[in-house]
């Protein structure tokens, strides 16, 4: 057998508490009979019922969420994990919400039935089914003692009087209310409506319980055609609100949202018939205006300006033609002058071997020997190049040679 020290049996207690699924996610309902706030911020307290108590803490964390926080006598919910303080050996609720007793445990309640419904994809807007235009027959079901029962009707009435109206009366409140609920859903199904309406007035959160009851609230989901639900005033929300196709805010609001106001039809009536109207005279003007349309182009500036554009354009590019052919009639005979040009050319005849001699002092050009004088200096050009020279007395040597 193994001896084990009071910090290790503490320390293992501890996990084998938070390892466990109840005890580390639960809901305790109990009374505060002490409470204290530390300067840490902490919050110390100890909950209590006829049979039992327990201690319990809130750290500053979650403490500072909370807008108020309960005084010893008051009847509360906690939420948190149960754990133990190892250095004193006892058990305790490490709490992370807290709330008043009674509307907070309905909370709780709503807020699981809703998650779990909403996992299911009861609430999923993909299957919200729009409203009949002109439902010809409603189904309402409701208190036949109602307020409400006789306001929607009275709507209805007034607003589209062609539209039938069936009700299936029910229970709307206290412990009887879920089933009857049920029971008159599933008789209106049966009925041949287009639309249905489940309603109530306002009242307390106990009041309208009943629509926040599982049963109700898949009921609602099997209705085989549209349900808008007009449970209590604006501000109250139900499970049943969140499953139906439409949710209105009071059952008048409902019975608004189910038909068309006749007035309004017969005002959309006139509209629709004077646009008839406007559009039997404007097709009328519109085949006039096209036969003005066909005359106009008949006669139309544009078109007589389009078939003189063609013309200028045969016209330029004739014009293009003929002084291509002029311009090369042009070289032509330019090639042929310069062919004769180089022909008469003196560089060509010194191409032939001949020279051409310049006088270097004038540049005059000599064509006999008598226009040199001895000591001048000459240019000869000959096809290579030029040669410079000098005219001086020949020797007798240069005689014999």
């Amino acid at each position: 057998m193994q001896a084990l020290g009071v910090a290790q049996l503490n320390s293992y207690l501890r996990e084998l508490l938070e390892a466990d699924e109840i005890v580390r996610d639960l809901w305790v309902v109990g009374e505060i009979s002490e409470f204290r706030r530390y300067p840490s911020g902490h919050c110390y307290f100890t909950l209590k019922d006829e049979g039992a108590t327990l201690r319990g803490v809130m750290w500053r964390t979650f403490a500072d969420r909370h807008a108020s926080l309960p005084r010893v006598g008051d009847a509360v919910l906690a939420h948190g994990k149960v754990s133990i303080y190892e250095t004193r050996g006892e058990l305790q609720l490490v709490v992370d919400t807290i709330m008043s007793a009674g509307v907070g445990l309905l909370n709780a309640r709503f807020e699981e039935l809703k998650q779990r419904l909403a996992a299911e994809g009861l609430f999923n807007p993909e299957r919200k089914r729009p409203l009949p235009a002109m439902p010809h027959r409603i189904g309402i079901v409701t208190s036949p003692q109602a307020a409400a029962l006789q306001d929607m009707l009275t709507i209805l009435r007034r607003r589209f009087p062609l539209t039938e109206v069936l009700i299936a009366p029910c229970v709307v409140q206290g412990e009887r209310a879920p089933d009857s609920i049920v029971e008159a859903l599933y008789a209106i199904y049966q009925a041949e409506v287009d639309l249905i309406i489940l309603a109530r007035g306002g009242g307390s959160i106990e009041d309208l319980w009943c629509f926040n009851d599982e049963a109700v609230a898949r009921a609602v989901f099997a209705s085989p055609v549209p349900l808008i639900t007009g449970v209590g005033h604006e501000t109250d929300t139900t499970i049943v609100d969140f499953v139906a196709d439409l949710r209105a805010p009071t059952p008048s609001a409902a019975a608004e949202l189910a038909v068309p106001a006749l007035s309004d039809l017969y005002a959309e009536i006139a509209y629709l018939r004077t646009r008839l109207h406007m559009g039997v005279s404007i097709q009328s003007r519109r085949e006039q205006g096209d036969r003005l349309v066909q005359r106009m182009n008949q006669v139309a500036p544009l078109r007589r300006i389009t078939r003189d554009r063609q013309q200028l354009d045969d016209l330029a590019r004739r014009l293009m033609a003929q002084m291509v052919r002029r311009t090369e009639l042009r070289r032509s005979h330019l090639r042929g002058l310069q062919a004769q040009l180089q022909a008469l050319s003196p560089l060509a005849t010194l191409v032939r071997g001949y020279a051409l001699v310049r006088r270097v002092s004038d540049g005059h050009l000599l064509t006999d020997p008598d226009q040199v004088n001895l000591g001048e200096h000459l240019v000869i050009t000959t096809r290579s190049g030029d040669l410079h020279v000098q005219v001086i007395v020949p020797t007798d040597e240069d005689e014999c040679r």
